[in-house]
């Protein structure tokens, strides 16, 4: 593994770790073992972890979407949508010793770079909204409302055009 961190695919033997940063991380916003598999499954070139001497440290998830509102919380999706209109940042997790090093920049830029879609979708849980707004994301509806519920009353849907 390399000294200084660096971001390279996921691999499915990354997913236990994943899960357990997923966990530790984020405790209000539980997801399952199934969902984090069906992404890396799903959307392979849009999984990615963070990696350096110390081990994973860090993951990102996202794959094509249709771009009016999020999947759910926890919830499977079975196939990716037919007609895909963005690139949806499921999550992008550090630990605590890798935040505030431009880790999750670094990784944004380039699976957005890599997308074929120039609208990016998002839900910022945990008053992340700030920190997503600072990369060009803004407020947007979400529809069905009801999958944005599914990440708690504070949650906002972002969308980033370009």
């Amino acid at each position: 593994m390399p000294h200084n961190p660096a971001w390279r695919p996921m691999r499915d033997a990354d997913l236990p770790v994943v899960q357990a940063l997923a966990d530790a991380l984020h405790p209000h916003h539980p997801e399952s073992p199934a969902v984090f598999a069906e992404r890396l499954a799903l959307a392979p070139a849009g999984c990615r972890v963070l990696a350096d001497a110390a081990g994973i440290g860090g993951y990102a998830v996202t794959h094509p979407w249709t771009g009016a509102g999020p999947p759910p919380l926890d919830a499977l999706l079975g196939a990716l949508p037919a007609a895909p209109a963005a690139w949806h940042v499921h999550d992008i997790a550090l630990h605590p010793r890798l935040r505030g090093q431009g880790h999750a920049s670094t990784v944004l830029q380039a699976l957005l770079a890599a997308s074929p879609w120039r609208r990016a979708t998002l839900v910022a849980v945990s008053g992340t909204g700030p920190y997503w707004a600072a990369r060009g994301f803004a407020d947007a509806p979400a529809h069905p409302a009801a999958a944005l519920a599914s990440y708690g009353a504070a949650a906002r849907f972002m969308v980033r055009e370009g």
